[in-house]
């Protein structure tokens, strides 16, 4: 990996020229940007992925607290482009169950791997160690360039190539742009798509936690009064604890010592985990947005993940659905290219864009709906949410039909999305 200003100094220039032409330029080389162009160099396509931050930043991702809760689908398609097996198996926490509580209620809403065939409802993985498995395999594929350093100015799609400017004044040019580059993406602007915003005023504040009882695979989702709390489980005797509270309260929060941390988690975590004995590691804090671009496609230009669709975690797709957009975009035009089509095609991209809205928009809606009502505190919402839970638990067929499908929605394969207690 280099980059562009050693790129155009090795080449004898003291000022930088365009460069040679690429199938495709990935913008951001986050996990979503680099597992795309894994997919793409094996389907035959030249890649440069053009990436803003400093190569020791990708080389060595700072742990940033977050646990990614990967759904069966998401395992295999990393599995298919060779990440999976460059995490460590240490760091692979498996997901049998997930329960959700109610205010101070001790009856819990259970979705569980039992009795489904799968060993697991999904894994848990860190974010950081995501990214390098990613970087690794990208970077071990023939016809992937990744170029650090490089920051995007200006877009231009023009009928024949798209074309990118940097800060340093060099251009790159591909039959196709496809932007990776976070849910506030610039890349997004640049093309003139507009997304739906939908601020929850509410930030996350996570951090480790060690506990007496073994987690034994059972994530929590706690919607406590005034804040809520997700225990998600971890190897050994830990689990991501991840506070969602008001924004203006997130800083109380991060003040916290590991001792008062803990110890404000012990008081809303249920008891099976046995006492919470202290904190392991920093806190992080994530201010909630959820975003939705208005479309996923224009000619010679797509978005993939978080630029895509941007999840509120407490349904845990965020990652997941980057990864379902990759596997179909990846899918699309490799047989664009099999068709000795134009893979910056308008009707080309269009399929990737209808299936993929097809896949998130009812989750992505469903999610905030779900948002608005377990966070809300006046009396009403909370019997509405009690009822709901109850009935969801204890009410044949129509919990057993509820639990059905958020069982397949929470492996990835398919379902209604409700409050689960993994995350993203």
């Amino acid at each position: 990996m280099t980059s562009v200003k050693a790129t155009a100094r090795a080449a004898g220039h003291d000022h930088p020229i365009m460069s040679e032409p690429f199938d495709v330029l990935v913008v951001g080389a986050g996990p979503a940007g680099l597992a795309l162009a894994c997919a793409l160099a094996d389907a035959g396509l030249s890649v440069r992925v053009l990436e803003q931050a400093a190569r020791t930043a990708l080389d060595d991702p700072a742990e940033d607290g977050r646990e990614i809760a990967l759904t069966h689908r998401a395992r295999s398609v990393m599995e298919k482009l060779g990440l999976w097996e460059r995490i460590a198996a240490t760091e692979i926490a498996p997901l049998r169950e997930a329960r959700v509580l109610d205010g101070e209620s001790p009856s819990a809403l259970r979705f569980s791997s039992q009795g489904s065939g799968l060993e697991a409802l999904g894994w848990l993985v860190p974010n950081h160690l995501i990214r390098a498995a990613a970087l690794r395999a990208a970077e071990s594929r023939r016809g992937v360039e990744v170029l650090s350093e490089a920051r995007v100015t200006a877009l231009a799609l023009g009928a024949d190539a798209a074309r990118l400017t940097l800060a340093d004044g060099s251009v790159h040019a591909a039959r196709l742009v496809v932007a990776a580059d976070s849910r506030f993406s610039q890349m997004r602007r640049l093309a003139g798509i507009g997304a739906s915003m939908h601020d929850f005023a509410r930030s996350v504040v996570v951090g480790r936690v060690a506990h007496d009882n073994d987690a034994e695979g059972i994530a929590w989702e706690c919607f406590r009064y005034g804040n809520t709390l997700a225990l998600l489980p971890l190897n050994g005797r830990r689990s991501s604890a991840v506070v969602t509270v008001a924004s203006d309260r997130a800083g109380e929060w991060l003040a916290l010592d590991d001792a008062a941390f803990a110890a404000r988690v012990a008081a809303q975590a249920p008891p099976a985990l046995g006492r919470v004995n202290g904190a392991v590691g920093p806190r992080h804090h994530y201010p909630l947005v959820g975003v939705y671009a208005h479309r996923f496609t224009a000619a010679r230009f797509a978005l993939v993940g978080d630029a895509a669709v941007g999840m509120h975690p407490v349904t845990a797709h965020g990652y997941n659905f980057g990864l379902y957009g990759v596997e179909v975009l990846a899918r699309e035009l490799a047989a664009a290219r099999a068709a000795g089509r134009d893979i910056g095609d308008a009707a080309v991209l269009a399929r990737y864009g209808e299936v993929h809205r097809r896949t998130t928009l009812p989750t992505y809606l469903g999610t905030n709906a779900i948002v608005k009502l377990f966070t809300d505190e006046h009396g009403p919402a909370k019997l509405a949410r009690r009822a709901l839970l109850g009935a969801a638990e204890r009410l044949p067929p129509f919990s057993s039909v509820v639990k059905a499908a958020i069982t397949r929605q929470l492996t990835g394969r398919g379902g209604l999305s409700v409050p689960g207690a993994s995350r993203r």
